[in-house]
């Protein structure tokens, strides 16, 4: 039982992730002067506006269940590039306040961890566990004591939002690092469509590849501890 209350904390850390990513595009947009989000009502933080029957349910709960990790997405914030202010800079700075928000969302709550008074030694088990998916480990660990409890919490948050973070900054498309790449290089409005719509092909793949994935790992991995040390 307080194995799957755990889960659970796990996947609601993700999808609330998830949203705030989402819900920070729209505000960009509002503030450069598109209210396109606003009046599809995806300002608010109410899951049921962002959530994506597939990505955002089925898909994690089917990870959880068969590999003990999850992953997914929420639906896409709507805006129109041609209500920005900023033309050409508009969309990559509507883009980049999803993963910008990831990281902060994460080091807020690190540096709140960081007050949370339990050891050191206890934060960084609960971290490896939670790193390891040792779920069975972490309940054991930190049941029937609120704060080891409040930790993992925050530790969650901050797994998530590092890694969405990272993984949205990848300059490959439909991801937000691919706006930069599409304005510097000047990129044609139907390049960009097909690529967004093929481009999760492409990742996929190259996630698959060892030459692309083992790289991406590492500085995820570098960024986590930066991140959960800050936490300690």
């Amino acid at each position: 039982m307080e194995q799957a209350i755990l889960i659970t904390f796990y996947l609601v850390t993700l999808i609330y992730s998830i949203i705030f990513h989402e819900v920070s595009h729209g505000v960009a947009a509002l503030w450069l002067g598109d209210k396109t989000a606003k009046y599809a009502g995806r300002l608010s933080l109410e899951p049921i506006r962002h959530i994506d029957l597939i990505g955002s349910i089925i898909l994690p709960l089917f990870m959880i269940l068969t590999t003990g990790f999850a992953f997914g997405w929420a639906k896409p914030v709507p805006y129109n590039p041609y209500n920005l202010r900023w033309k050409k800079w508009g969309p990559v700075v509507v883009a980049f306040a999803g993963p910008i928000t990831n990281f902060l969302i994460a080091f807020i709550v690190a540096i709140g961890a960081s007050f949370i008074n339990v050891s050191m030694s206890q934060k960084y088990t609960i971290v490896t566990y939670l790193l390891e998916r040792e779920w069975s480990s972490l309940v054991h660990l930190v049941v029937g004591s609120p704060l080891l409890i409040i930790y993992a919490v925050c530790a969650m948050i901050i797994f998530w939002n590092v890694l969405l973070g990272t993984f949205n900054f990848m300059p490959i498309p439909p991801l937000d690092g691919s706006k930069l790449i599409f304005t510097i290089f000047n990129v044609p409005q139907k390049v960009q469509i097909f690529l967004e719509q093929w481009g999760f092909f492409i990742l996929v793949i190259l996630l698959m590849t060892p030459t692309f994935a083992m790289p991406f790992y590492l500085l995820l991995r570098f960024l986590w501890e930066i991140f959960f040390k800050l936490s300690f």
